[in-house]
């Protein structure tokens, strides 16, 4: 399947730059994957389509203030490190840069010296194996020196980092936001649960290889990341049990819908407890083992999200329904409005 066959032109501006002030504020463009209709609405009436006894279902990840920017402990130069993935024992895998700067054995400092690293080893990728050294916690010398990783698409600061988190966001260890998830107050999600909508929590920690474009022609030949997941016994009886009442599971967000897919994949649709790595790549042809629909945001023209949201709703529609986004101006990507294909 030819990877041009979800691209589409999409005006720079409707890449949305900051968040609104009220998270709940965004519209909702509300798609039908059996027949393609479209219709327009705020936010808010999420509510409207949804009924008790449903399950939502998001990610807990939090994201990391995963940006440092140092200087080299011989020449004082400047390189800005970015943290993946822990690799425990203090060394994580980081994209440095300028990275021609950071050398094997070459030490950066951060913070006057509160946390220095020295670069072990050089990925496959481009990527460096650091070891870090401090006094003290590190996650708690990680907030005060770090900075958000926003998308390389936002260009504004962000002034309030707590905007890049979900209300209910909990386990660290994201390099990016589950975004589809900023658009709930701890007020919007009280109302559903009072409406019998149930609530569970998945977790996985989101790497940047989500903004990576794919780069092969062909669909086929393009190779996932590998994101890490979690999924608790309590939760797995909670979304198995809504199913089995012929209840929806609705995902918030294409990582939590990844997570319940790969573990539904291997028993058979159904949950249970887990943990570990998940490369799942979904496209036109994908077969859903467990999700009935998907709360999202307006992706990337030629991105995985695309395709695995087309896989869900259809080619034709989503295209056809990113056309209309477009006309009407919604905004796009991570603080863009939602879609929720049902």
């Amino acid at each position: 399947m030819d990877v041009t066959l979800f691209d589409f032109d999409l005006p720079e501006e409707l890449i949305a730059q900051h968040p609104l002030e009220d998270r709940t504020g965004s519209r909702l463009l509300v798609l039908d994957k059996q027949t393609g209709e479209v219709t327009h609405q705020q936010f808010t009436d999420l509510l409207t389509y949804l009924e008790a006894g449903d399950v939502l279902v998001v990610n807990d990840s939090r994201v990391l203030p995963a940006r440092l920017i140092g200087l080299k402990s011989e020449t004082g130069a400047k390189i800005e490190i970015l943290l993946l993935k822990s690799l425990g024992d203090d060394r994580w895998e980081t994209l440095a840069r300028p990275g021609k700067r950071f050398k094997v054995g070459t030490e950066i400092e951060f913070g006057d010296g509160m946390l220095r690293c020295v670069c072990e080893e050089i990925t496959p990728t481009g990527g460096r194996i650091v070891r870090f050294s401090y006094e003290g916690i590190f996650y708690e010398i990680l907030d005060r020196l770090g900075s958000m990783p926003l998308p390389p698409y936002i260009h504004e600061q962000l002034d309030d980092r707590e905007r890049y988190q979900t209300v209910y966001s909990k386990e660290v260890g994201s390099a990016a936001a589950p975004t589809a998830g900023l658009h709930f107050t701890q007020e919007y999600l009280d109302k559903l649960q009072q409406k019998g909508i149930k609530l569970a929590y998945v977790t996985l920690h989101v790497g940047l290889g989500t903004f990576r474009p794919v780069e092969a022609d062909v669909i086929e030949e393009h190779v996932m990341h590998a994101e890490h997941y979690q999924l608790t016994q309590e939760m797995a009886d909670l979304i198995n049990g809504a199913k089995e009442a012929g209840k929806r599971v609705i995902a918030v967000g294409t990582t939590s819908c990844r997570t319940l897919e790969t573990i539904a994949k291997e028993h058979g649709g159904k949950l249970v407890a887990q943990s570990g790595w998940t490369d799942i790549f979904m496209y036109p042809g994908y077969e859903f083992a467990i999700i009935d629909g998907l709360l999202t945001n307006f992706h990337l023209p030629k991105s995985t999200l695309v395709m695995l949201i087309s896989a869900l709703a259809g080619r034709e529609n989503v295209l056809r329904a990113y056309q209309d986004a477009i006309a009407r101006k919604y905004r796009f990507f991570s603080f863009g409005d939602a879609m929720l294909i049902k």
